[in-house]
């Protein structure tokens, strides 16, 4: 894919020092890291899923992040949602994850949006990013999405779970399969709530914000055109080839 049109920003001498290690990573380096400061990454969702990618990338030094999710912590949120905490119960959402980032990183930019992704929000939310990544669990959010991104042009990093099963792919607009192209409707037994533990949505959010990393510094073999499918009950991993459908009604023209 073409380089992610991402304006660098240079580091500090704090910086330097706090992302020493990641910048001996071979491919990535200081420039890797500036290109990460410079990055804005929009999730949808920080719950199990987004919650831990929202974390990694925190801690590996994106510079901003937007954050869309609604609702208030629920005891039910604790096994799993690693940036709310038992202090926070029937507090929103959002302001527990944006204290707990900041804890992190101080110097991240935050927009905290205490909504879903939804038709009034989405052509908005999208474009202020360089990058999506979609943590939402109900279809009618994550298809929004992806009809978004490929419109905008914008590369969005798709990951799901569901009991001990989990998986991910990159959707590059005009390159790769996008969403509707893998599921052109909802599967109809996909619920609101579901088995999880919370180490499963931890493992998935860990690999998807890898492949943001490598999207947004331009470090080579991201999964576009491929969907990599986990079972941690087994620990099999494997990857499958994916093509875009033919008369797809989001990425078809």
């Amino acid at each position: 894919m073409a380089e992610l049109p991402i304006t660098p920003r240079p580091l500090n001498d704090e910086e330097r020092a706090t992302y020493e290690w990641q910048t001996w990573v071979p491919d990535f380096g200081e420039e890797g890291q500036e290109r990460l400061k410079g990055a804005t990454v929009l999730i949808s969702r920080v719950g199990g899923l987004g919650s831990v990618v929202a974390y990694e990338l925190a801690a590996a030094g994106v510079g901003r992040m937007i954050l869309a999710h609604a609702g208030d912590v629920k005891p039910s949120d604790l096994n799993r949602q690693l940036l709310m905490t038992h202090a926070q119960l029937g507090k929103p959402r959002i302001e527990s994850a944006e204290r707990r980032l900041h804890e992190l990183n101080p110097r991240l930019e935050i927009v905290p949006v205490a909504e879903n992704i939804c038709e009034e929000n989405v052509e908005r939310l999208v474009g202020e990013a360089d990058l999506v990544i979609d943590c939402a669990p109900l279809f009618e959010e994550r298809f929004l999405m992806n009809r978004e991104a490929v419109r905008q042009s914008k590369p969005m990093v798709e990951c799901a779970m569901y009991e001990l099963q989990a998986q991910l792919t990159t959707i590059i607009p005009g390159e790769s399969p996008c969403l509707a192209c893998l599921f052109p409707e909802a599967p109809p037994a996909w619920k609101r709530e579901f088995p999880v533990f919370g180490a499963v949505s931890g493992t998935v959010g860990c690999l998807a914000a890898m492949e943001a990393i490598k999207l947004i510094a331009g470090i080579e073999g991201d999964l576009s055109g491929e969907l990599l499918t986990m079972d941690l009950r087994t620990m099999t991993f494997q990857k499958h080839r994916v093509s875009r459908r033919r008369g797809c009604a989001v990425c078809g023209a």
